[in-house]
């Protein structure tokens, strides 16, 4: 019997590169899980300066990339599309936000939380898919929601409030990765454009910092001043890992590696800042876990079913 023949971008894919995707993958979700070692030493520094900061040396250094990659034309092609400006517009509102929340999170010894989040995001996208795209929900999909929704809520009764930095983690970086689903961009260009977005509002708050002789980026302070510059490159590296690891790896693979970065998040929490891992969250997060062993389990299932040709990721546009 003659097999349906790949197509030439995607045949042997598997084999010759799942290794370095793999590696990608690790990198990508690893980096992730281990950027509060990061922050934490910019805790003494405002989060919304340390926003403004990522927000331009992140724009300075996708600058570069974006020359180097002779990606100008792409960039130009979205900044034309009125519906894409506006939708990465809406994107950049959200991605400042979840910044915002994060740097948020770090400064202020509550990484638990935030990694808990990014154990709720997958379960949040799927149900953005239901209520927004109109995407049919499988029967483990939804058996999946139930315990997130749960364990949320037992967090808030414990704790005798609502934990407000792993909703809005998980909020905005949902809603982020919808509108940047319907964004006639790929992941390059559109950071790009998001970063050049924030940029003039950055530098005006930056400017207004040292108007007031406020500003900690200084000649008398060269460690901060080196750290914030890192912050470009700190919020780049990743997101091109993950590129390079997307147009590598299955679904699938990528679904199991994602839950790399909250666990390596909760574990710099615990064991390196010391943060307590309350009576609340030892009863939430086993919930959360199942939701999350029902989500993947529910994905690989899905994928064995699915015809052998359809299984390997579809190359993201070249970044």
């Amino acid at each position: 019997m003659n097999q349906r023949k790949q197509p030439e971008s995607l045949a042997g894919s598997e084999s010759l590169d799942g290794a370095a995707g793999f590696a990608f993958g690790i990198a990508a979700y690893g980096l992730w899980g281990l950027i509060p070692l990061y922050f934490r030493l910019l805790r003494a520094i405002p989060p919304l300066e340390v926003l403004a900061h990522r927000a331009a040396w992140a724009f300075a250094t996708l600058a570069i990339i974006i020359l180097l990659l002779r990606r100008g034309p792409a960039v130009a092609a979205a900044l034309r599309n009125r519906r894409t400006v506006l939708t990465l517009a809406c994107s950049t509102a959200l991605i400042a936000a979840n910044w915002f929340a994060y740097i948020y999170a770090v400064s202020t010894e509550q990484v638990v939380q935030a990694g808990l989040g990014y154990f709720i995001t997958p379960l949040a996208n799927m149900a953005l898919g239901y209520l927004v795209l109109g995407e049919r929900l499988r029967r483990l999909q939804l058996a999946a929601l139930l315990p997130a929704v749960l364990g949320v809520v037992v967090l808030a009764v414990q704790t005798g409030e609502i934990p407000w930095i792993a909703l809005s983690l998980a909020t905005t970086f949902s809603l982020y990765g919808l509108f940047r689903k319907l964004a006639a961009a790929d992941a390059l260009v559109g950071l790009f454009t998001e970063t050049m977005f924030l940029t003039p509002l950055a530098l005006a708050y930056l400017g207004y910092l040292a108007a007031h002789d406020v500003a900690t980026f200084s000649p008398s302070a060269p460690r901060e001043c080196w750290l914030l510059l890192l912050s470009g490159p700190v919020t780049t590296g990743p997101l091109l890992c993950f590129a390079a690891a997307a147009r590598r790896l299955r679904m699938t693979t990528l679904g199991f590696l994602q839950f790399l970065a909250p666990t390596l998040q909760v574990l710099v929490a615990v064991f390196v800042f010391d943060e307590p891992f309350k009576v609340a969250y030892r009863t939430a997060f086993p919930l959360i876990w199942l939701a999350v062993v029902l989500y993947v389990y529910d994905a690989v299932a899905h994928n064995r079913r699915r015809p052998r040709e359809t299984e390997i990721v579809m190359p993201l546009e070249d970044i």
